[in-house]
């Protein structure tokens, strides 16, 4: 029981990997689960309805699970993905039937498809059934799995990637420096959750956060939208290194004890407390 065990969703690529590799250097052994078990799987990653179509992105659990050990840390990459809870209640089985028990939850992996980014009036109910499914059921039933292992344990650390998208309006519709409704919506009730752990479970031993990253420059973003397009120049972006360093911060710094329940702005955060060495870079004279 002296293993320290993070579970991390998405960690095939983005932030969910940078997350997985900077818990991996706080002293974690990483679960690693996404869909993506090897480099070159193909899914539908377009945004879109209009722009359905299959493709393969950067990554997987696999290369994921073998930096974590590069790192000196253990790794178990499991398949899961959030539209399929068989999928879900296995990759839990696994993880404690290997390890014995989940320290961390990071609630990183959210759906990835059509409906995303269309409009409201072109949102069939399918698609947004579906994104409300991997956005916000999916992390519904992964924690209510994971929380008695952590309530047996007497501690234990729930994050939850949330989204600017679920507290603010956007400057403009999707497709013009907006997102799309389905999206907002599912990412406004996910980050509920958070809260409701905090007051619920802190006095048995849960924190519990919401880590709003701010806009970061993904893999999967520059394959589909590339690396000069309307939300790089509305928000610019920061490299997935940015929330990763606050996610390791928040598991391992005592100061964290006192900010259960909050939501953690990463950007900021990182910036006052330099957790990114050269981030964010001198601004140009």
């Amino acid at each position: 029981m002296t293993r320290k065990v993070a579970f991390v969703t998405g960690a095939s690529r983005g932030i969910g990997k940078a997350a997985a590799l900077a818990l991996a250097e706080a002293g974690y052994d990483v679960v690693v689960t996404a869909r993506t078990v090897e480099e070159g799987e193909q899914y539908d990653y377009s945004p879109t309805l209009a722009q359905s179509r299959e493709r393969a992105m950067p990554g997987s659990i696999r290369q994921t699970a073998a930096e974590i050990r590069h790192r000196g840390r253990d790794a178990l990459p499991i398949r899961l993905d959030l539209l399929d809870r068989r999928s879900i209640d296995t990759a839990v089985e696994q993880a404690l039937r290997a390890w014995g028990h989940i320290d961390v939850l990071l609630n990183n992996g959210i759906y990835q498809g059509p409906g995303l980014m269309d409009r409201f009036l072109d949102l069939p109910d399918d698609a947004v059934k579906k994104i409300f499914e991997g956005n916000v059921f999916a992390q519904i039933h992964l924690t209510q799995r994971v929380l008695p292992a952590m309530l047996d344990h007497g501690q234990g650390i729930v994050i939850n990637m949330t989204s600017n998208a679920a507290l603010n309006d956007p400057p403009g519709p999707a497709g013009e420096g907006g997102w799309g409704f389905a999206y907002a919506a599912s990412k406004g009730a996910f980050h509920r959750l958070a809260g409701i752990l905090h007051v619920e479970l802190r006095q048995r031993g849960i924190r519990a956060y919401n880590v709003e990253p701010g806009f970061v420059l993904t893999e999967s973003q520059k394959v589909l939208l590339g690396e000069d397009n309307d939300l790089v120049r509305q928000y610019g972006g920061a490299p997935p290194t940015v929330p990763a360093a606050v996610i390791a911060w928040l598991v391992t710094n005592p100061e964290a004890m006192a900010m259960g329940g909050q939501t953690i702005y990463a950007q900021r955060f990182c910036k006052e407390r330099q957790l990114v060495p050269g981030w964010p870079p001198p601004r140009a004279k």
